[in-house]
């Protein structure tokens, strides 16, 4: 069980930390920080150069966290969160990832909840400085506050469809 824990928090963990690479530079495919803000203003959210680098921070850090298997129930709320927002994004092309659906961020926000429920496993630096078990509170208090602070991220950062493509060319300085 412990060798299935730590492959599924590298494997996963990493992907999530090289989405968030992609987003503040030129490494992996990323198209540095202007093409992170880029992408973000096209996805219709306000913010800016801001939003690019939060987000990618916070991709970046719960990926190597959750790879580490370190303070794994925050790591995975901070994973679900992030995807979340990127699922809210896919959301009108359907789930398969052919579609550029959310089939894609669904899988990692579904891995990093069963991550918090389970907890790292043994080869973890929470088992080796003797923090696991998590409580269960607070692996659902994750799987709750995760998802949902996706949400209203999305909620208060993404603006209307219309004022998304007109607000995005007159704002290129934010």
């Amino acid at each position: 069980m412990d060798a299935g824990l730590l492959v599924l928090r590298v494997v996963a963990g990493l992907l999530i930390a090289g989405h968030g690479v992609q987003k503040v530079s030129f490494r992996l495919g990323g198209h540095g920080l202007a093409g992170g803000t880029e992408e973000f203003r096209h996805d219709g959210f306000r913010g800016g150069r801001l939003t690019a680098v939060v987000a990618g921070a916070s991709q970046i850090g719960a990926g190597l966290f959750l790879t580490a298997g370190l303070l794994t129930p925050l790591a995975a709320m901070a994973a679900m969160g992030v995807m979340t927002v990127a699922g809210t994004v896919k959301w009108p092309k359907g789930l398969w990832v052919q579609n550029d659906g959310y089939e894609y961020p669904l899988v990692l926000v579904v891995v990093s909840a069963a991550l918090a429920l389970t907890g790292p496993g043994r080869w973890s630096l929470d088992h080796g400085l003797g923090i696991t078990p998590w409580p269960v509170w607070v692996a659902l208090a994750a799987i709750v506050i995760g998802p949902v602070s996706g949400l209203l991220t999305r909620l208060v950062l993404h603006r209307a469809p219309a004022a998304a493509e007109g607000g995005a060319r007159a704002r290129t300085a934010d």
